[in-house]
């Protein structure tokens, strides 16, 4: 499959990296392999990009794209597990790290992988790691109410995550709700109309039972603490976020790494 979009903030991301055509890089969400392109034809021949991904189908699109350099390994694995993927390869430190967060063009692009509402016939799926075991269409079909509306008003951050969440279990008591087109017609019919001008009503939904698909949150601090770790003197970390919760985990990482 072919990427259509170009990478976030690639100038700033590369700057920010400042590479060395000899340094050790890390980039642990490889994905379309956008960032990891521009990494990889900077470094030299005794330079090494390690491209680390949970989306096998996702490291063969970035095989393709980077297949002219010989100076990358590709690691099916999550960036959560980036301290013991480099010492698995005998690496202590590296000169710089990025971290691309969320979900990527990739994932969003792939119709059969349920993590889009534009693709209402996809089957509820979520999974970045296809080697998972827990899906949206788990998560949605049996989880207790409580637990459903919590997860969608801290991961989504929705209003109406109460209404979402009881409409979602009056549903299911019918029959069970398999795709994605499904899921979007129940979170239609829970938001007021007045408020459909805030973007797509499934939007935040699918943002937060994402997250719980794939643990996005949770373990991000220490991540991003490990991360810093494994940084040479004057080794760079690029993190790119996308909603609140990410960029406040990754803040008050870096707040605290410098006390």
């Amino acid at each position: 499959m072919e990427f259509k979009h170009k990478p976030v903030l690639l100038k700033e991301t590369i700057q920010g990296l400042e590479i060395k055509e000899n340094g050790i890089y890390v980039d642990g969400t490889l994905g379309g392999a956008g960032h990891s392109f521009e990494i990889a034809k900077t470094l030299n021949n005794t330079g090494l990009l390690i491209g680390i991904d949970r989306d096998e189908e996702a490291i063969q699109a970035a095989k393709e794209k980077l297949k002219d350099y010989n100076n990358i390994k590709y690691v099916h694995g999550n960036h959560d597990e980036m301290e013991n993927i480099l010492s698995e390869m005998k690496i202590e430190k590296v000169d710089g790290i990025l971290l691309d967060l969320g979900v990527s063009s990739y994932q969003l692009d792939s119709r059969n992988r349920g993590f889009s509402y534009m693709s209402p016939e996809s089957i509820l799926d979520m999974r970045m790691d296809k080697t998972a075991s827990l899906t949206a269409r788990d998560i949605i079909n049996t989880y207790p109410e409580e637990k459903l509306y919590k997860i969608i008003d801290e991961y989504g951050e929705e209003k109406f995550s109460k209404k979402i969440a009881k409409n979602i279990c009056e549903a299911r008591k019918i029959k069970e709700i398999v795709t994605t087109g499904e899921l979007t017609e129940i979170i239609k019919k829970s938001i007021p109309a007045k408020f459909s001008k805030d973007g797509h009503p499934a939007k935040r939904t699918f943002q937060a039972i994402r997250i719980e698909v794939n643990n996005e949150i949770e373990p991000l601090y220490q991540t991003i603490i490990t991360a810093i770790n494994l940084l040479k003197t004057n080794g760079r970390l690029s993190v790119i976020t996308f909603h609140s919760l990410e960029d406040r985990a990754v803040k008050k990482a870096f707040t605290d790494a410098v006390r």
